[in-house]
């Protein structure tokens, strides 16, 4: 089993999910999801580069890149830097957490602390984790095919609008269009993933 509190590193993979306190949700409108995405990009953008993603009503997942050194702002060592990432993670739940509170007139604590991360430590992983967060809607039940699921990732590499996720990149790990779609045809082994119940 991967343990679920990894140590950032500079230029490595990470899988990083969470979920709202007691099972709750996390998103109760349409613009939640897209409030939600708004501030993870103006907490995070600068210290992670985000292949993925997929937000659920009560959880989320995303698979992110922790930038290089030479591009993350203030690098001294190592164990300032992961500090400083779950930090700024803890200020972005916060930031949202307010939001939905006042929204819901709700008080407490939205999110399960802490947060899980995975260090993700070959390309296979790596590929079964992008699929994992790309099917999770239809894992839970939640539609019959997770290529329609309106918060996720997965449409956005199919197109040619300008976003934060490196879209290029990830075609690249395919070869082209058409490699991406049919990966997604095939269900992989999900087993040993590192999650109990997400």
């Amino acid at each position: 089993m991967k343990p679920k509190n990894a140590i950032f590193y500079p230029g490595c993979f990470y899988h990083i999910y969470n979920r709202g306190n007691n099972r709750e949700n996390l998103f109760y409108k349409q613009e939640n999801y897209h409030y939600f995405l708004r501030r993870y990009n103006y907490y995070l953008n600068e210290f992670l580069q985000t292949y993925a993603y997929c937000l659920l009503p009560n959880h989320f997942h995303l698979l992110i890149k922790v930038r290089d050194e030479k591009d993350l702002p203030g690098f001294k060592n190592l164990e300032g830097l992961s500090y400083q990432i779950s930090k700024k993670f803890s200020d972005f739940f916060n930031s949202y957490a307010k939001a939905i509170n006042k929204q819901e007139n709700r008080v407490g604590s939205l999110f399960q602390k802490p947060f899980k991360r995975i260090h993700i430590d070959n390309y296979k992983y790596l590929l079964t984790v992008l699929y994992y967060i790309h099917a999770n809607p239809q894992l839970h039940g939640l539609i019959n095919d997770f290529r329609n699921w309106p918060y996720s990732s997965y449409g956005k590499f199919l197109e040619a609008k300008k976003s934060h996720l490196p879209r290029q990149e990830i075609l690249n790990w395919f070869g082209s269009i058409e490699e991406y779609r049919l990966f997604h045809n095939h269900i992989p082994k999900l087993q040993n993933i590192g999650l109990d119940d997400y």
